[in-house]
C-alpha cells in the first residue's frame, strides 16, 4: 500500500498540476470515448498504454476472462448495463473485444480444476463452455502439461465466441444492423508487446499494424479459428 500511496502523491503533486488544463477538459466538456473497450481483469493489461490513449478515450469494461455473457442469461449484469450505456447514451460507434495471451482465466478453464471455494469463477466460466470444449487439450498437451500455445489459441476462440454473446446484446444489434457499429476482436501478446486483431473474412488473426486499420472488417458473425 505504501508504494501505491506514493504514486497518488506523486500525482496529485506532479503529474496532475502538469496537465491541468487537459484533467479540467474532461469534466468541463461531455465524455466521447472513441471506443467501448471489453477486456481481462489482469492486472498485466494496460489498455491505455498499448492503444496509446489517454483518460477520456475509451470506455473501458474489465472482468475475469473478457466475458460477456449473453443477453439476458444473467439478468441486469454489469456488461449488460455498461453495453447498453456505452450505445445509447455516449453513442460509441466501435467495440473492441480484448483477450490476452498467458490468460489466467482460460488457463484454468481448460484444466477445469477449479476448487469449491471458487463457485463464482466456475459459474462465470460456464459462460466459455464452448471455447473450453473446443480447445480441450487433447493432442497439443505435452507430458500431462498445457501449453502457452493451447492457452493463446483458447484465447482466441474465446473471443470470437464472446463477440458472438455480444451480437445478442439490442443496442449492439441495432447498431450493426444498421451499419452505424462495428466491432473487433483483438488479441494482445504479453511477450512481444503486440496486437492480433481478428479478420472474419479469412477467419484468422493476424498483427494488427500490419494489415491496418482502413482494412480491417467489422465482425458480423461466426467463424471459427479452429479446422
Amino acid at each position: 500500500m505504501n508504494q501505491i500511496i506514493q504514486g497518488v502523491s506523486r500525482f496529485e503533486n506532479e503529474i496532475f498540476p502538469r496537465d491541468r488544463d487537459a484533467y479540467l477538459e474532461l469534466v468541463t466538456q461531455p465524455q466521447r470515448p472513441q471506443a467501448l473497450f471489453i477486456t481481462c481483469a489482469d492486472s498485466r493489461l494496460n489498455p491505455n498504454t498499448f492503444t496509446g490513449t489517454r483518460p477520456g478515450k475509451l470506455f473501458i469494461l474489465r472482468n475475469a476472462g473478457n466475458i460477456v455473457p449473453p443477453y439476458g442469461s444473467t439478468g441486469a449484469s454489469g456488461e449488460a448495463a455498461t453495453i447498453e450505456y456505452a450505445l445509447t447514451v455516449l453513442q460509441i460507434k466501435n467495440i473492441i473485444l480484448c483477450g490476452h495471451s498467458h490468460c489466467g482465466a482460460m488457463r484454468a478453464l481448460l484444466e477445469g480444476k477449479l476448487d469449491n471455494n471458487m463457485p463464482c469463477v466456475r459459474n462465470w466460466f460456464q459462460h466459455s463452455e464452448s471455447t473450453r470444449r473446443i480447445c480441450a487439450p487433447g493432442e497439443n498437451c505435452e507430458n500431462g502439461e498445457i501449453t502457452e500455445e493451447t492457452v493463446l489459441e483458447a484465447v482466441k476462440e474465446n473471443v470470437i465466441h464472446q463477440l458472438d454473446h455480444l451480437r445478442t446484446h439490442p443496442a449492439v444489434a441495432v447498431g450493426l444492423s444498421r451499419n452505424e457499429l462495428n466491432i473487433y476482436g483483438w488479441v494482445y501478446h504479453l511477450a512481444e508487446g503486440r496486437v492480433m486483431s481478428f479478420d472474419p473474412d479469412s477467419g484468422e488473426f493476424g498483427y494488427l499494424t500490419e494489415c491496418g486499420a482502413k482494412a480491417l472488417p467489422s465482425y458480423r458473425g461466426r467463424r471459427s479459428i479452429v479446422a
